[in-house]
């Protein structure tokens, strides 16, 4: 089989999978949140271009890395010389949230092939993880999760990139004073307000908010986990508190 048909059996086959319904449907939800996910992109970028990284450089780890909070976290660290394993370790703890998304998305991907959930894997970010959980409430046997999941995770990575690399190029001529950090923190907040749908989503938001205060001093932005480890706690003991009114979770 030539290279020119193996591209267009690719080809034919990714327009088939953007038809889907699902697809459509995940995409669709996950635009309005893109807007704040752009502002975001370009405030990183700028951060990667001021850093002294160079764009071919900064494009590439854009392109690898695909974790904004961890790439803006290891920034003054890289800029500053601090040794690697201290930009691994910080890297690390910011991105332990994903260990939690993983368990909560564990039910509805295990049946997949280990590649496909690895491929999916890299496309999982903290906006399409709340758009999915907030579209599905519990597993059912035959139903195409990882459509939905496609749709709107490859509307965040194809904006994230896109703001991103914008924000590299443009560098110093977007001024940090346009506030634009911000945009990204309240998409987040909006989007965590929707999930909040019972007692005890809203006794975990508050437990979470409260422990990631308490713990801001800590290092290496420990205090995320702190934060992730409260509500945790605070949803295991739920579950085993059948008098507490739980709702829809």
């Amino acid at each position: 089989m030539s290279l020119t048909t193996r591209v267009a059996g690719w080809r034919a086959r990714a327009a088939a999978t953007l038809r889907r319904p699902l697809v459509r449907e995940g995409a669709l939800e996950a635009v309005p949140m893109a807007f704040g996910v752009a502002a975001w992109g370009v405030v990183a970028g700028v951060a990667m271009a001021k850093s002294g990284m160079g764009v071919p450089l900064a494009v590439f780890m854009s392109l690898a890395v695909y974790a904004g909070s961890a790439q803006i976290a290891s920034l003054p660290l890289i800029a500053a010389g601090a040794p690697v394993w201290v930009v691994w370790a910080t890297t690390l703890c910011v991105s332990l949230r994903f260990m939690a998304f993983s368990y909560h998305y564990r039910p509805f991907f295990m049946h997949l092939p280990r590649g496909k959930r690895m491929a999916l894997s890299f496309l999982m970010g903290d906006t399409n993880f709340a758009l999915f959980m907030r579209r599905y409430d519990k597993p059912e046997p035959g139903q195409p999760y990882e459509e939905y999941f496609l749709g709107s995770s490859l509307i965040t990575f194809g904006v994230w990139q896109a703001s991103i690399i914008t924000g590299i190029v443009a560098g110093a001529g977007i001024p940090a004073s346009w506030g634009l950090g911000f945009a990204g923190t309240m998409a987040l907040l909006a989007l965590t307000c929707t999930q909040l749908r019972s007692p005890i989503t809203w006794v975990a938001a508050v437990v979470a908010a409260c422990a990631a205060v308490a713990a801001y001093a800590l290092p290496l932005k420990l205090n995320i986990l702190v934060a992730i480890a409260a509500a945790i706690a605070i949803g295991a003991l739920a579950d085993r508190l059948p008098a507490f009114p739980k709702g829809r979770a």
